[in-house]
């Protein structure tokens, strides 16, 4: 039986597949123009398995095409001799290999060439490219190169120049076609401060999963097993994830391998919600890159706080480093009106997570030790969330705790409200039972807390006050997203750093939904002694 792949390198016999044959049909189209093509995107995206299955394809369907697969990830600190060197044993191992794999045997011609061949430099490569496709009876070589910001600074200048001169060459034809792919592009690389000698590349973007791919993914399980998924399974494991590939499969092998639910069982909601409080806490190598990254600048986590709670959004400007950078790693993306947003719904909870103290200092205030609260106090005797309730202690517990929330150690003071609310949230879940995730609409200026308990919802959206205007839309979004949801009441809480915040609690009728909203003020400065023997 197949199994959902997320260990490097998935294979069609071993794994499902998403057979992305509108994106392979691209690929190889422009193969056969004999364009020099680069792929650049984060890691774990499905970027080499998407190419070694195009030009599976590709060989398939026109059998005159000659792939040669290079791999620069172990190369990073050779020397230009030791990497010309390495190099010209990939090149003379890898012919090997396809030769034989299409049961094939090398002319004499080809065999004396391959063994005399020993590349030094960049001459010695265009001089070998130069007789290759003769000595291969004029196939058309196709040069895949993975990991190629794996290739040594002192080498990469003039290794591109050379296929640039191939490519723009009347005589040159080896090799027809160039695909590269890696994480950094390659303007991003730093080869030297001139314009890039590789001006003749034909971008490839390989997108996210759309959730038409993510369905048939999980109908080769269910063909397969027989076991289904609820169709509000496959949606919100699409839009939690974004279509991210490893995130799918990664959510897809938790439901179906490590639940430990019977297979004559549907999976249902409540399983997913279980694959998700899994997946928001684990350790993958995913989320490990996703954190790592995060942490590389501590500019980031005010960026990204930025872009995640307000309304007027960031900019999507790659000549910005901060941006630049945070895109490569696959944090955000372009949203379609040109400001960044955060990749994925999943993401943006192990982000905040991941900048979340894991003692504020504050806990043990959370709630009133005059009446003597905890945790199940905010339970009805039905088994329900009392959310007004619980949203309210939230609001006296910012009051009671004043200025120290500013003492939060290493938190950007203009979101210490965001990361409080969901510190005592997610707390308070986890006491109960229940579980918490984060739905993203608009992809920023929002952040939609979905509560979790005794398979009821509860939703809490919170922002920073951005004006009367942006607060009376805040509240009509948020009624039509709880209609979505099929709930009828859903909360509001609006953090207010102006220097005269207003505190505000109310409750409207909108389009049949019950928004109950809360405007908090948060102390922007610690008072004085005066004032605080006052």
């Amino acid at each position: 039986m197949r199994r959902f792949g997320t260990q490097g390198r998935v294979y069609p016999d071993k794994h499902y597949v998403v057979p992305r044959t509108e994106e392979i049909t691209d690929f190889n189209n422009r193969v056969k123009e004999g364009r020099y093509i680069v792929l650049f995107a984060p890691r774990q995206t499905g970027k080499t398995t998407f190419f070694r299955m195009a030009i599976d394809a590709l060989i398939t369907e026109t059998p005159t095409y000659f792939p040669i697969q290079l791999d620069f990830q172990v190369m990073r600190n050779g020397s230009p001799p030791v990497f010309y060197d390495r190099l010209s044993q990939i090149i003379r191992r890898h012919i090997e290999f396809v030769l034989q794999k299409s049961e094939m045997k090398p002319s004499k011609d080809l065999t004396q060439f391959l063994e005399d061949t020993h590349l030094s430099d960049h001459f010695s490569m265009l001089a070998f490219f130069e007789e290759l496709e003769t000595v291969l009876d004029n196939k058309k070589v196709v040069l895949l190169i993975d990991e190629f910001d794996g290739i040594p600074q002192d080498v990469v200048s003039d290794f591109l120049y050379s296929l640039r001169t191939i490519y723009l060459s009347d005589e040159l034809q080896c090799p027809h076609s160039v695909g590269i792919v890696g994480v950094k592009s390659i303007s991003q690389l730093n080869y030297d401060r001139s314009v890039s000698p590789f001006n003749i590349q034909d971008e490839f973007r390989l997108p996210n999963f759309t959730l038409q791919q993510v369905q048939e993914l999980l109908s080769q399980y269910t063909e397969e097993v027989g076991q289904e998924f609820a169709p509000e399974v496959i949606q919100t494991l699409h839009t939690q994830t974004g279509g991210q590939p490893f995130l799918v499969n990664r959510m897809a092998q938790i439901l179906t391998e490590e639940l430990d639910i019977p297979k004559t069982d549907t999976l249902t909601p409540l399983h997913f919600s279980q694959s998700h409080t899994q997946i928001l806490r684990e350790q993958n190598v995913n989320i490990q890159h996703l954190t790592t990254n995060i942490r590389r600048d501590p500019r980031f986590e005010r960026v990204l706080m930025k872009i995640m709670a307000r309304d007027e959004g960031v900019d999507y400007n790659l000549d910005d480093d901060i941006i630049s950078e945070l895109s490569i790693y696959g944090v955000i993306r372009e949203s379609s009106d040109g400001k960044c947003e955060i990749a994925n719904p999943i993401y943006l909870s192990r982000i905040l997570r991941a900048f979340k103290p894991t003692f504020n200092g504050l806990e043990d205030k959370y709630y009133s030790e005059e009446r003597d609260e905890c945790e199940l106090d905010f339970l009805t005797t039905t088994g329900r969330i009392d959310m007004e309730s619980l949203l309210d202690n939230f609001r006296e517990f910012i009051a009671r705790v004043g200025f120290r929330i500013l003492q939060i150690p290493d938190k950007p003071k203009e979101y210490v409200g965001q990361y409080l609310l969901y510190a005592y949230l997610d707390q308070f879940v986890h006491s109960v039972g229940g579980s918490m995730y984060l739905e993203v609409q608009t992809g920023r200026g929002r952040m939609d807390l979905l509560l979790i308990h005794n398979q009821q919802k509860y939703i809490v959206e919170t922002k920073i006050w951005e004006g009367n205007s942006r607060f009376a839309t805040g509240k009509k979004q948020l009624a039509a997203y709880a209609k979505l949801e099929g709930t009828e009441q859903a909360y509001y809480v609006v953090f207010d750093h102006r220097e005269k915040p207003k505190s505000l609690i109310e409750t409207d009728n909108l389009g049949g939904m019950t928004i109950r909203s809360y405007v908090i003020p948060v102390m922007q400065t610690r008072p004085t002694s005066e004032q605080v023997e006052n």
